[in-house]
C-alpha cells in the first residue's frame, strides 16, 4: 500500500504531464496536507459526480489517510471538470461502462458508489468483482436481499464492503452513545426520531421510483432508523406503520410521502418515527431512560449537530462529517480499526429489513416482526 507521501510525488508527477490542468491550484492543495504523516493512504474512485460526490470530494482535502485517485461518471464534461478541478489522471478516469478496468489499475484501492439507489446492487457488486474495497451510500440497496447479495459478493471478492453512516463517527453522537453505555441515562425508555424537509425539484430522482425505491424513507427516514438502534443501543423486533399522502400528484405510486412508523425493542424501549418530504424543521433524536435523557437537534444534518442531555449542553467541537468519515473508514480498510458503531454491509442490511418490515406493516396494517 503506498503512503501518503508516495501519492503526493506521483500526484505532482502525473499533473505536470497534462498541461490543462492548474499546477498552481496543485501546489495549494498539497499546502494544505499534513506532511507529518505518512502512514498507508487509501486511495478512492468516486463514482457518481453529483452534489454529494461533491461534498465527498471536496471534504477529502483535508484528509491525510484517504484521498480522492479516479471518477466513475456517465457524463463526459464532469470528468473533465473534476480532472481540472482535482488533477485526476486520465488513466484514472472511466465511465459506467469501463469502469471494470479498475481491476487492473493499481492506483485505485476502494470505489465509492454515490449513484441512485436503484444501481447500487449490480456497481457494488461489480466493483467487488474488480477486487476494490467498496464504500456505498445509503440505502445501500433497495431491500434486504439486494443487501444480502451484496454482502455475499464482496465477501466472495475478499474485499471491504462500508456504508456511508457518517454520524456513526459525529463526535456528539458518539457522547451520547457513551452516556448510554455507561448507564448515566439508566434503563432506555423511549426514542424518538423525526426526519424530513420539502422536497424541491419533482424531476429529480429522488421521486423516481426506479431509481430511488420509494420516497422519503429511503432518502431520509433511514436516518431516523438507523439512529433509533445506535441511540437505544438495540435492534428492534417489531415494527408498526402509517403512510400518509396529501399530494398523489406530486408523490407518485411507489414513492411515499410521509411514513410515521413505531419500533419495539427486547430491551422494552419503544421508537415513535416520522419521515416525510412535505414538511421542513424536521431534523431531531430525542432519547429518555429511567435516569436521565438526551436531544440532538440538529440530529444528522451536515451540521453543526448541536444537543444537550441531562447533564447539560454537549460542546464537542465541529468537524466536516465527511472527512471524518473518510479518515475513519481509510483505517477500517488499511489497518482493521473496529468503529464504535459498525458501518459494514451487514449493519446496512439490518436497517434494509427495517425498512421492508415498515412497507410491509403500512400496507398491511398490521404489526411486522423483524
Amino acid at each position: 500500500m503506498n503512503t501518503r507521501r508516495d501519492f503526493l510525488q506521483i500526484l505532482a508527477a502525473s499533473a505536470a504531464t497534462l498541461p490543462f490542468l492548474p499546477l498552481s491550484g496543485l501546489a495549494n492543495d498539497l499546502s494544505k496536507v499534513d506532511q507529518s504523516y505518512d502512514g498507508p493512504v487509501l486511495r478512492v474512485a468516486i463514482m457518481g459526480l453529483g452534489g454529494y460526490g461533491s461534498r465527498v470530494a471536496e471534504a477529502m482535502k483535508a484528509c491525510t489517510k484517504a484521498v480522492l485517485a479516479g471518477v466513475i461518471s456517465g457524463t463526459p464534461s464532469k470528468i473533465k471538470n473534476w480532472q481540472a478541478k482535482y488533477n485526476i489522471p486520465e488513466k484514472n478516469c472511466y465511465s459506467y461502462e469501463n469502469f471494470d478496468a479498475i481491476k487492473n489499475n493499481p492506483d485505485i484501492d476502494a470505489v465509492y458508489v454515490i449513484t441512485p439507489n436503484a444501481l447500487h446492487h449490480d456497481q457494488v457488486i461489480r466493483v467487488a468483482k474488480a477486487g476494490k474495497h467498496v464504500i456505498c451510500e445509503k440505502p445501500m440497496a433497495l431491500n434486504a436481499k439486494e443487501g444480502e447479495e451484496m454482502v455475499d459478493a464482496c465477501k466472495k471478492a475478499n474485499v471491504k464492503l462500508l456504508v456511508g453512516y457518517r454520524m456513526h463517527f459525529e463526535p456528539k453522537t458518539l457522547e451520547v452513545i457513551r452516556m448510554r453505555n455507561s448507564g448515566e441515562f439508566g434503563k432506555i425508555m423511549f426514542f424518538q426520531g423525526q426526519c424530513g424537509f420539502n422536497i424541491g425539484d419533482p424531476n429529480q430522482w429522488r421521486l423516481n421510483k426506479q431509481l430511488a425505491g420509494g420516497g422519503s424513507l429511503m432518502d431520509i427516514g433511514i436516518y431516523a432508523i438507523n439512529g433509533s438502534r445506535y441511540m437505544v443501543g438495540e435492534d428492534p423486533i417489531w415494527v408498526t406503520a402509517q403512510e400518509t399522502k396529501t399530494q398523489p400528484e406530486r408523490f407518485k405510486e411507489g414513492v411515499d410521502e410521509t411514513v410515521q412508523f413505531q419500533l419495539g425493542f427486547p430491551g422494552g424501549a419503544i421508537a415513535s418515527c416520522l419521515s416525510t418530504y412535505a414538511m421542513n424543521h424536521l431534523d431531531r433524536f430525542f432519547l429518555t431512560g429511567e435516569k436521565g435523557f438526551a436531544e440532538l437537534q440538529p440530529s444528522t444534518g451536515y451540521g453543526p449537530i448541536k444537543g444537550r442531555t441531562h447533564k447539560g449542553e454537549l460542546t464537542q467541537p465541529h468537524s466536516t462529517h465527511q472527512t471524518i468519515q473518510m479518515e475513519e473508514m481509510a483505517d477500517i480498510i488499511l489497518s482493521g480499526k473496529s468503529p464504535v458503531v459498525p458501518v459494514n454491509g451487514e449493519e446496512a442490511v439490518k436497517d434494509l429489513k427495517i425498512i421492508d418490515a415498515i412497507y410491509l406493516a403500512a400496507k398491511t396494517g398490521k404489526r411486522v416482526t423483524i
